[in-house]
């Protein structure tokens, strides 16, 4: 199973925002953009989902950017991973229909797996992602002008 950019993109801002809290401003995407070396286009889209979620707070305009909502503790890997991914069901029994549909255990065994990987990564918070040395990596990422 590989994640997408879209969830590797989610997770790198919410870690980046874990330190802009000491900062007199919010943290920007064009800021992220460069850091990361990622588009700008496609971080508007993630940073628009996780306002949505109610995962980060936004402001508009001069002075303007990115927050967590609530502190790094409170977020939950599995429940991240798991939003930012919309997980569909590992296989899809319907399309084409399988001639074992009815029968198989497959699609029972992969769900029960798939439940087995967000649980443990709940087991984790974004607190936890950001502790030494990575905190301060991200710390040295800001404070690049």
């Amino acid at each position: 199973m590989q994640l997408t950019k879209y969830t590797d993109f989610g997770l790198r801002v919410m870690m980046y925002l874990t330190q802009g809290n000491g900062r007199k401003t919010p943290v920007t995407i064009p800021e992220i953009a460069e850091r990361f070396d990622v588009s700008r286009n496609h971080l508007v889209k993630v940073a628009h989902f996780l306002a949505q979620q109610g995962w980060v707070t936004t402001a508009r305009g001069k002075g303007g950017g990115l927050r967590l909502a609530r502190a790094p503790a409170e977020y939950r890997l599995g429940d991240l991973v798991y939003a930012l991914e919309n997980q569909k069901a590992l296989v899809n029994c319907g399309e084409p229909v399988c001639a074992l549909q009815g029968f198989c255990l497959l699609s029972g065994v992969l769900a029960d797996s798939l439940k087995t990987f967000y649980d443990e990564l709940n087991r984790h918070t974004l607190a936890d992602l950001v502790r030494a040395p990575t905190g301060e990596a991200i710390v040295r990422l800001q404070l690049v002008a």
